[in-house]
Formats: C-alpha cells, structure tokens, sequence
C-alpha cells in the first residue's frame, strides 16, 4: 500500500489525468453534462498529458546531463590515472623492480613433494650435461642417464656426462655410507643396506656407464670414485642445479643457472672430481658389451678399468650388478 501511494504522489498529474477522463467518459456517456462540459474537460486533460509529459522530457534531460557530467568526470579521472598505472605496471615499473627484487633475494627455491620429481624431469628435457655427485648413482643409472640420453637422440645433440660416486673398492667408506642408509629407515622394506649391497651399487653405475657409453655416439662420460661420502646429491644441468637428500620426503633445493650460486657448485662439483679417484673409462672399449653382459665380460671389464671385483663375489653376485646395471628400476617409483 506504502508503494502505490508513493507510485500515486509522484506521477500525481499523470493520475489526475486519468481519474478527471474517466469521469467525464462516464459523464458524458450518462448525458449528465454539456457537450461544452466535456469538450472542455478534453482539453483540460490534454493539457495535463502535456504536462506530464514536458516534466518528463525535463526529468530525462537533467539524468542525461548528469551522466555525461559523471563519465566526463570518470574519463579525466582515468586519463590522470594512466600514466601512474603505468609506471607501476611497465616494464620499468615499481611491480616489475619489486618482482625483480624478491626473486633476486629468492636466489634458492625450496621444492617439496612431487615438484622434485618434475623439477629433474624438467631439468633433463632440453640439458646437453649433467654433473652429479652423491652415493652410489642409483638414481642416476637408473633414470638421468636413460632419459638424458633419449633425449638428446631426439634432438641429434650431443650429451656430457660427469659422475661422481663413492668408490667400491674403498670398504670403509662403503661401510659408513651404508649405515647411513640403515639409519634413515631401518624398517624399510626390500634389500637392506650392507657393505657388499653398497659396493655392487656404486660397481653397477660404474657398468651402466660403460654400457651406455659403447651404444651411444653423442655421450661423453667421466666417472670418478671418491673416498667420502656425502649425505646430499647434486644434479647439476644445462638449466638449474638441485641439490636432494636420500630421503625423498625431506625438502630439495632448486637454483637456476641465472643465480650467482649455480655458478658455486659449479666450480665445486668440479673440484670435488678432481679430488676424487678417475675411472678411465676409455679402457672400455677393449671389452665389447652384450646387450646383457655375461659374467666374464663384466670381469674383464673391471680388470681393464682397474676395478678389479672382490673374490668374495661369485658369480651369482656378478649377474646381480648386471642386472642392477641395465635392468636399473627407479627407486622411488
């Protein structure tokens, strides 16, 4: 009720209009009135249509000029407007140095979970090296070299490789590498970690490395074998370098190669080789390779590389760095 009296008080010519006609039509139909009666009502309510109308018009002009007065207003808002927007958000602008300060404070980027993972993936998609240093190359012989490897065949490209491990030969520091890794999970299901396992890892790298090296003619290789163990592993690639920890919950470090420190383990992962003990790999090639090397092969090899195996390992320990070697799984599959 509320609105149809407001509805009424605002349009109250309009209504008065319409209630002053529909009483002269009934009048006039009723012969109440005069013909001038109702001529003259005509009219009244002619002028009252008029009225309305005029006030209407009025009304729709003034709201006109009030919005081209509000856009006017908007647009000389807006043009004082553009030239700060733009040097906030140009090229050179506030954003950009803001942005550019926060990544250049950011030099290290922490990757957890599955961004490992699809960080080295990434890392080995386009690379023409990769350098690493850890325990045993597990990982590496099983994954990097494959995949680096296929890589560059799809693009005709050439790959150098740099490994560095820890040496088999060397019992004692097989040994504390070994309790190393019995202490990250001494539950842990599958083969446990003991000297002889740790010394037919890092022998099974030092073959897949050869193996590969006799398949492909884009591959450069250099493996050393240190005395010390490290409990971190770095993978340095054309693009970035990341440094991970045999657990692959904990948290890994992503620096790319425009970073000041990617440059830093550079020059470290290369001193550290130069530290350690040169396989010559070159030696190789005076034993040709199966595509699944028998036992004397792989003895042979060791011998002409100046790796000679422990007797304390038979034959049955033999087929299992080979199978190691070529049929190398992912371990964190």
């Amino acid at each position: 009720m509320t609105r149809l009296f407001t509805w009424v008080v605002n349009n109250l010519d309009a209504f008065i209009g319409l209630i002053l006609a529909l009483t002269v039509a009934i009048l006039g139909l009723t012969s109440t009135v005069s013909q001038e009666v109702v001529n003259s009502a005509i009219l009244l309510i002619l002028a009252l249509l008029a009225q309305a109308m005029l006030r209407d018009r009025l009304r729709r002009e003034t709201n006109e000029h009030q919005v081209r007065h509000v856009l006017g207003d908007t647009r000389d808002r807006l043009t004082e407007l553009v030239p700060q927007m733009r040097e906030i958000t140009g090229p050179d602008g506030a954003l950009n140095r803001a942005r550019e300060a926060i990544d250049s404070v950011s030099m290290v980027r922490v990757l957890n979970g599955t961004e490992v993972g699809q960080a080295l993936a990434e890392a080995r998609r386009h690379t023409d090296r990769w350098d690493f240093k850890g325990g045993t190359g597990t990982y590496t012989r099983a994954v990097t070299l494959p995949e680096c490897l296929d890589h560059a065949r799809k693009r005709n490209a050439t790959l150098r490789f740099a490994i560095e491990i820890i040496d088999p030969t060397d019992e004692g520091v097989c040994e504390r590498y070994a309790r190393f890794r019995r202490s990250l999970a001494p539950d842990a299901p599958g083969e446990r970690w003991t000297v002889d396992r740790t010394r037919k890892e890092s022998f099974a790298t030092v073959l897949a490395a050869c193996w590969h090296l006799q398949r492909s003619g884009l591959l450069t290789i250099d493996v050393r074998l240190s005395p010390r163990m490290t409990t971190f592993r770095y993978d340095l690639s054309s693009s970035c370098v990341i440094v991970t920890q045999e657990n692959p919950q904990t948290p890994a470090l992503r620096i790319d190669r425009k970073e000041l420190y990617y440059n830093r383990y550079n020059i470290e992962l290369q001193s550290s080789r130069e530290q350690s003990r040169r396989v010559p790999i070159e030696a190789a090639a005076q034993v040709k390779l199966d595509d699944e090397p028998s036992v004397e092969q792989v003895r042979r090899l060791f011998t002409a590389l100046g790796l000679p195996l422990p007797r304390s390992f038979g034959d049955r320990d033999v087929a299992d760095i080979v199978g190691k070697a070529i049929q190398a799984r992912d371990p964190y599959a």
